[in-house]
């Protein structure tokens, strides 16, 4: 993996060592559009604690990243696959905490705070947001409830919740298994495997409905469901991507 870095030191003024530190890992593909909006919501979070932003770029041009206009950020070009991605960024990464986060998905404006607050306790090593989607849409706001209640249901919250883990803990337990699809389904059933605990705030993040407003909300939904039925019933996540590559077409 090739990789270029800008890096911002972790920690500010007047910050004591026994605080978090936050690195924020952002996985994209021909995001050049949107990733200027998403680094300035993050920068716009009012929040004393420290963070770094690192985005992982899959073009091997490096076409996101190299629209990105906030000095600052750390950035990299990972192979294909936001498996890849994402464990190419937790590489990088020199914070405490771990969140990993869709380039079309806004932070809560006190997400470091909350997940602060959720951390004290050690018995969980990680968790992640209710899920918002950003619409008036009827039909997406019963969507965005149904993936609510059964992330609470099942504690197995998806990558658009912004997941967040204790950098140590995902290193222990081996990253993000590298597979063409359900990487965070995967991580989470086997966090829930372990034993091991994560707590689902009730702040919600607010993802795009971008989506479901181009591919239509019950066929969006509908497929989502099956992929994860199938994955569930031990289809490959290989086969998986390829059915998903050409629902999408």
């Amino acid at each position: 993996m090739e990789h270029a870095r800008e890096v911002q030191p972790l920690g500010r003024a007047g910050q004591t060592s026994n605080e978090y530190r936050f690195s924020i890992v952002i996985p994209v593909l021909h995001e050049a559009e949107r990733i200027n909006d998403c680094l300035e919501q993050i920068l716009s979070l009012q929040s004393d604690k420290a963070y770094e932003i690192i985005v992982v770029d899959a073009d091997p041009n490096g076409e996101t990243i190299n629209s990105i206009r906030h000095r600052h950020i750390i950035t990299a070009v990972s192979e294909p696959g936001r498996a890849k991605q994402m464990n190419a960024g937790a590489a990088l990464a020199g914070g405490d905490i771990l969140i990993f986060l869709h380039a079309d998905t806004q932070l809560p404006a006190d997400a470091f705070e909350r997940i602060a607050e959720a951390l004290k306790d050690e018995k969980y090593v990680g968790g992640a947001f209710d899920l918002g989607i950003d619409s008036d849409n009827f039909w997406l706001r019963a969507t965005a409830s149904r993936a609510r209640l059964r992330s609470r249901l099942t504690r197995v919250p998806y990558g658009d919740q912004a997941i967040f883990l204790r950098k140590n803990y995902f290193d222990k337990i081996g990253r993000f298994k590298e597979i063409a699809l359900m990487e965070d389904v995967e991580l989470m059933r086997r966090i829930k495997k372990r034993g091991d605990k994560i707590f689902i705030l009730c702040d919600q993040v607010k993802t795009s409905a971008r989506r479901w407003e181009k591919e239509g909300v019950f066929y969006t939904t509908l497929r989502n469901i099956v992929l994860v039925t199938l994955y569930t019933l031990g289809v490959s996540p290989d086969w998986l991507a390829r059915y998903y590559s050409k629902a999408k077409a």
